[in-house]
């Protein structure tokens, strides 16, 4: 698939989250095999696909404004912590309203 048909949720994944998709499909989806194969435990490895989920969802919902994607999503990344990501959201929400 060329780069301008890659679906949008796609796009926003870094290449780290790539490789584990690869990982995932690779190990046909067991996350006991992918945390052998990172050398982590099970629950870092659920932890890990849970984030990735959050960051599809966030990508995938339409409605979510562009600015409160960019904010969870830097919050997923660990970039940003969630009780600021939280403030700044709920700051935009409220000009929004104005």
């Amino acid at each position: 698939m060329s780069a301008d048909m890659m679906p949008s949720w796609m796009e926003s994944l870094d290449d780290e989250d790539m490789n584990f998709i690869k990982e995932f499909v690779l190990c046909s989806g067991s996350l006991k095999q992918i945390a052998k194969e990172y050398g982590v435990s099970y629950p870092t490895v659920r932890l890990r696909l849970d984030r990735l989920i959050d960051k599809i969802r966030i990508q995938e919902d339409g409605e979510v404004p562009q600015f409160v994607k960019l904010v969870k999503k830097l919050a997923l990344d660990d970039r940003l912590d969630f009780g600021t990501a939280k403030l700044l959201i709920n700051a935009y929400k409220k000009e929004d309203r104005k």
